[in-house]
């Protein structure tokens, strides 16, 4: 066990009856070993060379062992540094021979997992060494893993992986799915639905991405495209945001059902407020209309952009519009 830190077997086996007996005369330590007296004293000698054995009583040549802690600590440190050089080398070579090889084999950009299982599994793998973030469109009828089936989530979340999800709508119409969303999102998941996905996708860190190429989850065996760093994955990315940003926000109601609306009904000031905002009246005549002092219409209006999902006036102009607020 100890060979990691230079140690021979019978070093090893030296040592440890050293620690047992804290010290002990050579004639006893090779009735111990089974050796000849000459041997351990060799043995002792190249262990004293490596800072394991001390000598405690010369004219009985009785040795003791230097504490672990001190003998083998900064040796296996050495170790530890020099592997820790090693791998990052290692992971240097192996992304240079990544990028070489994909232009001259594309099956390196994108490989085909054939089977349902294979699918399934490369699914949960893929999220279980997830790091940074997940990023998924959940169409009706999954293919091969129900969200209630997906544990790795959970765990993923629970290590810090950020989840973003945008839902189909009729997905979240099928029995115990929103249950399970409001489940995903009480635990970090930020979720968000749209009327319709074009496609499943589940992209892990920016790096590699899972397609499913048949749609049909009724087939036999479906099939799914492992696609890589490159400008095809940049496009599903591309794809992603797009959706993301139109995509409505889902939330968690106190009562702990999921809502799917895009922000709480609007009052009849706030419907004014913001037909006022979206025609280009300042704030301070907004303010005067509603009898308000304009910070509170500043207050008011950063609400109600917060309910809605938008970062700017213009996208909470052009979200009124789209869900039809006025």
């Amino acid at each position: 066990m100890l060979e990691v830190a230079g140690l021979s077997a019978v070093e090893e086996r030296t040592y440890r009856l050293l620690v047992a007996a804290v010290e002990a005369d050579v004639s006893h330590l090779g009735d111990l070993l089974g050796m000849d007296v000459t041997d351990v004293e060799e043995t002792l000698r190249s262990m004293r060379d490596k800072g394991l054995v001390r000598l405690v009583a010369p004219e009985g040549r009785r040795y003791a062992p230097v504490p672990p802690e001190i003998a083998l600590g900064a040796s296996l440190l050495r170790q530890r540094q020099s592997l820790d050089r090693a791998r990052m080398f290692v992971d240097q070579l192996s992304a240079e021979y990544r990028g070489n090889i994909r232009r001259f084999d594309s099956r390196e950009l994108v490989e085909l997992v054939p089977t349902r299982d294979a699918i399934r599994e490369r699914l949960i793998y893929l999220q279980d060494n997830a790091r940074d973030e997940v990023v998924c469109f959940c169409r009706v009828g999954p293919v091969v893993l129900t969200a209630q089936e997906n544990d790795a989530e959970p765990a993923a979340l629970a290590r810090g992986v950020s989840y973003r999800v945008i839902y189909e709508r009729a997905h979240l119409e099928e029995p115990g799915m929103q249950s399970n969303v409001a489940y995903g999102i009480k635990l970090g998941e930020q979720a968000r639905a749209v009327p319709h996905l074009p496609v499943r996708i589940t992209v892990v860190d920016r790096e590699v991405a899972l397609l499913p190429l048949i749609q049909d989850s009724g087939v036999a065996e479906p099939t799914a495209a492992l696609i890589r760093d490159s400008t095809l994955l940049d496009a599903i990315l591309a794809l992603f945001g797009a959706y993301w940003a139109r995509a409505i926000p889902l939330r968690v109601l106190d009562d702990g059902a999921l809502s799917m609306e895009a922000m709480p009904p609007l009052d009849s000031d706030d419907l004014f407020l913001l037909s006022l905002l979206v025609t280009g009246v300042p704030d301070k005549s907004i303010a005067s209309q509603l009898g308000i002092s304009q910070r509170t219409v500043q207050r008011r209006i950063s609400h109600i952009m917060e309910a809605a999902g938008v970062q700017t006036r213009m996208q909470l102009a052009w979200h009124a519009a789209r869900e039809q607020w006025l």
